[in-house]
């Protein structure tokens, strides 16, 4: 078979804990995950930069002989997926899918919550672009939704500080202005991939009671849903059990950071787009 692996995209690091998932689900194909670190954070940029960003990596992609792509980034899920999805898939790839991490992380959320209550905690261009209020309503019209950006979360993860004392202050702020929005938050759905790194710290300044849902799981369960119910797809994807990693950032540098999300050794190369 033609080498036909599915693509996991990122602007940096976080989506290796929803490949990591996807992986552990769907052992059996080739995967090809590439970090856009060489111009991330993608979080507060502009949507007309992230979609650019975004379909510039999509098209690498499609190049590489995927068939499938998966935006496992909030931020171009949210700012990006759409306008590839309806403008640019009929133009440069009508027989290829790319999906994102909202609409499945959306699709059950609900089914977490007893008291109808979520909050949801992610990077400002996520929350700004209020796509999880728009999805969840969708699906949950009934369930009150409250949002809250966290800015320094993910340099935290990135400058390794995410277990310190020091991390401590940013953590227990958001939390604490998530949770003075509605008292009855019992799930809160972290929103932006690095954020699972964070769980501990989460978990430590949490009342008792609230669940805390990280997506990767999610997301893996998902594709594979998505696999099932298309075949076509799923046997378009080839099967070698392979993972490739790619970086548009320092090699050296993605390999130290990425094992840290990923739970493993990573070996990425070099690319210049």
């Amino acid at each position: 078979m033609a080498d036909h692996p599915i693509g996991v995209f990122d602007s940096g690091y976080g989506g290796l804990t929803v490949l990591k998932e996807i992986v552990r689900k769907l052992p059996g194909y080739d995967y090809l995950y590439l970090g856009d670190n060489a111009r991330a954070p993608y979080g507060t940029r502009a949507f007309d930069t992230v979609y650019a960003y975004t379909l510039q990596c999509v098209e690498w992609f499609f190049s590489q002989g995927c068939r499938l792509v998966i935006l496992a980034c909030n931020t171009a899920s949210a700012k990006a997926l759409r306008s590839i999805q309806q403008q640019d898939l009929p133009r440069i790839g009508p027989d290829k899918r790319v999906l994102g991490v909202i609409r499945p992380t959306s699709e059950i959320i609900g089914s977490f919550s007893e008291s109808g209550h979520v909050g949801v905690m992610g990077t400002p261009g996520t929350i700004n672009s209020g796509s999880y209020l728009i999805e969840i309503a969708k699906f949950f019209p009934g369930i009150r939704v409250s949002q809250e950006a966290c800015p320094m979360w993910v340099p935290l993860v990135e400058h390794h500080e995410h277990e310190s004392a020091g991390a401590d202050y940013f953590i227990e702020k958001h939390l604490r202005n998530l949770l003075a929005q509605d008292p009855n938050i019992d799930s809160i759905l972290l929103a932006c991939t690095h954020y699972p790194l964070l769980i501990n710290k989460i978990n430590q300044f949490l009342p008792s009671g609230i669940r805390v849902i990280a997506q990767g799981e999610i997301v893996a369960n998902s594709l594979a849903d998505y696999l099932d119910r298309h075949p076509e797809i799923a046997s378009d994807c080839s099967k070698g059990g392979t993972v490739r990693f790619f970086t548009t950032g320092d090699p050296e540098e993605f390999n130290t950071q990425g094992s840290l999300f990923m739970g493993a050794p990573v070996q990425a190369s070099k690319l210049v787009l």
